[in-house]
């Protein structure tokens, strides 16, 4: 149905941004809205903080774990889905420290979301306005990231940018 990238910096709003559209988008469908999860908890922060996502989202949200197999997830989508991926970066980190085949996780999601057929609001980290990282693994994420958002920005319907909570909708170079 359409697809819509949302960018920004951390606590941006971006998430919270791409949750109400869905939940505007899925109140119309009479399912809930599915949250597909990238994050993995591999600390106490981490599972404090998955579960306070968790908890602000309430019972009317469905949520899929996906921190790898990101494609697989939206190739299970069908019409009249409604779904939020939060977030590409965190995907990225994972393909990353798994070493996996970054280019081809990257071309397999990147197919999947041009011919899913849901509702889908795609949420990630805009971090090349920041400072150059000072070592190889910080360089080559940003580079990644950079790289990502525009791969799935090559195949949105639709992408915005959302600043202090104010969204700006973007247009292609």
């Amino acid at each position: 149905m359409s697809l819509t990238l949302v960018l920004g910096g951390a606590r941006s709003g971006k998430s919270g941004y791409a949750q109400r559209e869905a939940e505007k988008a899925a109140a119309g469908t009479g399912r809930p809205p599915l949250m597909i999860a990238t994050a993995e908890a591999f600390d106490d922060e981490m599972r404090d903080r998955i579960d306070r996502h968790r908890a602000e989202r309430g019972d009317g949200w469905r949520t899929q774990e996906a921190p790898l197999d990101l494609a697989a997830a939206v190739r299970g989508l069908s019409a009249g889905d409604v779904a939020v991926i939060d977030c590409l970066t965190l995907w990225l980190s994972n393909q990353m420290l798994g070493d996996h085949d970054l280019p081809a996780a990257i071309d397999d999601l990147t197919t999947a979301l041009a011919a899913c057929p849901a509702s889908l609001w795609v949420v990630s980290n805009e971090v090349g306005w920041s400072l150059v990282p000072d070592n190889a693994l910080g360089r080559r994420f940003r580079d990644e990231a950079g790289r990502l958002n525009q791969s799935v920005a090559a195949v949105a319907d639709q992408a915005c940018l959302i600043v202090a909570g104010m969204r700006l909708d973007l247009q292609r170079a």
